[in-house]
This record gives C-alpha cells, sequence and structure tokens, in this order.
C-alpha cells in the first residue's frame, strides 16, 4: 500500500507541475492581448476586438522569436553561470571516494549515467541539482553535508537530487527562470525608457502618446513578473514533494532522508551564495528569520519549498 500511495504521490505532483509550467506561456500571451487591447482604448470607449486580434496575431511570430533567442541564451549560458555563482569546484573521485561511490552506485541501481560532482567550501549543510543535459548534469554538495550526514543519510540526499534530474526538474527550473526574467527584463527596459525619455526629452505633446505606452508596458509587466514568481515558486514546491518521494523510493529508506532533512534544518544557509536562483535549487531554502519580518503572515505563498517539517512528516509516513 505504501508503494501504492508513493506513486500515486509522484502522479499528482507531475499533473500539477504540468499545469503550473503552461501558465507562463500563457501569461505572456495573455499580457501581449492585454497591452493592444489598452493602447487601443480610447474616449468612444473599448476597441474593436477584430482590431485587436489581428494586431495581436500579428505580434506572435515576433514574441515567439524574442523568447526563443532568450531560451537560447538561457540554454547555452546557465551551467558556467550556476557554478560561477556557487562558487563551487569539481569533485571527483580521488578526492572523496566516498561520495563519488554512493552518486555512482545510486546511478547504477536505477541505470542513469553518472552526474558530474561539485563543491561548495562551506560549514552550512546543502546541496543541489542542475544541468540541462547529459554533458552538463551535476549535483553540488556543500563540505558541511559531506561532514556532518552518514552514509544513509547523505545517500538520500543524493538521491534526491538525482531525482531532480531524472524528473527533469532542473530543466523546468531554467524554463521558470527564463520567463520571469523576460518580464523583469521588460519592466526595467520600460522604466528605464520612460525616465530617460522624459528626462532628455522637450516635452512636446507628441512625447505623451510614447509615455502612455511605456506607462502600459511597466503596469502589465510588473503584474506578470509578480505573477510568475507566484507560478515559479508553487512549481519549485510541487517539485521538492516529488524528489522527496523518489529519492525514498530510489534508496528505500525514507527515514534515513527524513533524519538528513532533520540535520539540515536551521543549518543550510550557505552566505557565500548570494544568487537567489541558485538558492532556490537547493534541496532547503527557507529564510532566516531576520530576513522574513512583514511577510511572515503569508511566507508559504513566497516559498521555494515546503516547510521542512511536512516534508520530514511525509517521509515518515511511507
Amino acid at each position: 500500500m505504501k508503494y501504492v500511495g508513493l506513486q500515486q504521490q509522484i502522479k499528482t505532483n507531475n499533473r500539477k507541475s504540468i499545469l503550473l509550467l503552461l501558465a507562463f506561456p500563457f501569461l505572456v500571451l495573455a499580457m501581449v492581448f492585454l497591452f493592444f487591447f489598452i493602447i487601443n482604448y480610447n474616449e468612444e470607449g473599448p476597441p474593436s476586438l477584430d482590431l485587436v486580434l489581428e494586431q495581436f496575431i500579428n505580434a506572435i511570430p515576433m514574441v515567439f522569436i524574442a523568447v526563443g533567442i532568450w531560451f537560447a541564451i538561457a540554454y547555452f549560458s546557465n551551467t558556467a553561470m550556476i557554478n560561477s555563482a556557487a562558487k563551487s569546484h569539481s569533485l571527483s573521485r580521488k578526492d572523496n571516494f566516498r561520495v563519488y561511490n554512493l552518486t555512482e552506485n545510486l546511478c547504477m541501481s536505477v541505470g542513469m549515467k553518472m552526474p558530474q560532482l561539485r563543491i561548495i567550501e562551506s560549514p552550512a549543510l546543502n546541496a543541489f541539482a542542475s544541468g540541462i543535459n547529459e554533458k552538463t548534469y551535476t549535483v553540488t554538495l556543500t563540505r558541511g553535508i559531506i561532514e556532518h550526514l552518514n552514509d544513509e543519510e547523505l545517500e538520500g540526499v543524493i538521491a534526491h537530487e538525482l531525482m531532480h534530474i531524472r524528473n527533469h526538474d532542473v530543466k523546468l527550473l531554467i524554463v521558470t527562470i527564463v520567463f520571469v526574467g523576460i518580464f523583469s527584463f521588460i519592466m526595467q527596459f520600460a522604466l528605464r525608457s520612460l525616465f530617460y525619455g522624459n528626462a532628455f526629452s522637450n516635452r512636446r505633446k507628441d512625447d505623451k502618446g510614447g509615455g502612455v505606452v511605456m506607462i502600459v508596458i511597466i503596469v502589465l509587466a510588473a503584474i506578470a513578473y509578480f505573477l510568475s514568481i507566484l507560478f515559479k515558486l508553487a512549481l519549485s514546491r510541487k517539485r521538492e514533494y516529488l524528489a522527496d518521494s523518489g529519492a525514498a523510493e530510489m534508496t528505500r529508506n525514507p527515514l534515513a532522508l527524513a533524519s538528513a532533512l532533520e540535520k539540515i534544518s536551521g543549518n543550510h544557509h550557505v552566505d557565500k551564495v548570494k544568487s537567489a536562483d541558485v538558492q532556490e535549487m537547493f534541496i532547503e531554502n527557507t529564510p532566516k528569520d531576520d530576513e522574513i519580518g512583514l511577510f511572515s503572515g503569508v511566507k508559504g505563498l513566497f516559498s521555494t519549498h515546503p516547510p521542512i517539517e511536512k516534508r520530514i512528516e511525509f517521509l515518515r509516513q511511507l
């Protein structure tokens, strides 16, 4: 019965993740449609729907081209950027036979190719997976998590990260980062254009139209940016439960991962890693108490991970 429950949990998380992922391109198209609807609005009332649809359909190819270029840049540069932001270095078999052997045995047990191993020289207890294909798939561990966990606990953590690779979570994360980055870039570009446009223009009447367009872009981009962050965080939380479930199935030892999470809790802050995108990939990413502040009441909505206590409780029920 436990095995069936585990599989049902995986299927449920997969369905919810697909729905959340589909929300990103829908949001892009919705914002483009709203843009044409708003800029065509005049004193006579709402614009013709046919006119808005014509402009929207004509703009779709350019939108897809722009998004495609953005994805290509992210695809080819993300691995180097992540390794640089994490301040990690390679970990070979001779550097740490224990970690290498645990990872290799887990990969052999499920028939997957061995990923690269990297280490962050930090006493904190944390780990993450990254990469876009078999050549770049990587499991990164902190020095602290290697030294403080026993073999079974460390095996559970590594299995969790391997599941992120097997479930293509590392690719999904890139997709979410790209979409959030698109809205952030548009908003910043429009803000700078509005500011510098007003600063250097002679403020003729002709300039007002451009200013209105920029304000519309800023408002729509800000709304889309906020919603895309919520989608990204919700997707991230779903994938953590899925990785926990898969790791328990891979190791046949859910209590070991639960024990590892107990040790990680409260000791996971890698201060040398400042990138929010890298922090989101960690096995645990609860903000420090002094960073929650006024948002403590809604911190669950803006969390990249589900509460670690609930994850531990879930693992103990398997």
